[in-house]
């Protein structure tokens, strides 16, 4: 039998192979909302012209249409903001019981269990997140994080590219993808 560390590994293994074998397919085109106008906007717009653009998105996506359920995003957002992250997976927590089809409260707790080191339960909200909006780069970014670090690096680039596909102006996601691209497919001669 291994170390703790070695059990550890499995399980994370395990959920990442979960969450990433059901990242679901972009959808098909249709009447688009406006977080699918914004996101069509994005992958269209200039170097210069995507962060209003991505600040519209995120608005957007921060909208429940419940003010008490946008009250508690906002609380679980401010305890992570104050590093409270165990506040914040409660607020959020109480928001997902609320408002179960709402992927940002996914979202947003899924980067608190991060924080807490928690990678199962972010994986799980992850993929939740994803499950409700495919093209969430948030989320995709978060599964990226988790597999780079957990030594998936392969992985990882796949879904960075991903990432960049929807929002190609990301800059944490170009630095990575020329970081990882570098180490696991070596320097151009």
């Amino acid at each position: 039998m291994g170390n703790i560390r070695d059990i550890l590994k499995h399980i994370v293994t395990a959920a990442l192979a979960t969450v990433w074998f059901s990242i679901p397919a972009p959808l098909p085109a249709g009447e688009p909302g406006e977080a699918d106008q914004l996101l069509d906007e994005l992958a269209r717009a200039g170097e210069n012209e995507w962060k209003p653009i991505e600040d519209r998105l995120w608005e957007a996506w921060g909208r429940s249409g419940s003010a008490a359920m946008d009250l508690l995003l906002k609380r679980g957002q401010d305890a992570i903001e104050a590093g409270d992250y165990v506040a914040a997976v409660e607020h959020l927590t109480a928001l997902i019981d609320h408002a179960p089809d709402f992927a940002e409260g996914y979202d947003t707790r899924a980067l608190a269990f991060y924080r807490l080191g928690r990678y199962g339960p972010a994986l799980a909200d992850i993929r939740k997140t994803l499950a409700l909006n495919p093209r969430h780069f948030g989320a995709l970014s978060g599964l990226a994080a988790i597999l780079e670090e957990t030594g998936h690096e392969e992985e990882a680039l796949v879904v960075l590219r991903r990432v960049l596909e929807i929002h190609p102006h990301k800059p944490e996601a170009l630095e990575a993808v020329k970081r990882l691209s570098r180490k696991i497919e070596g320097e151009a001669l």
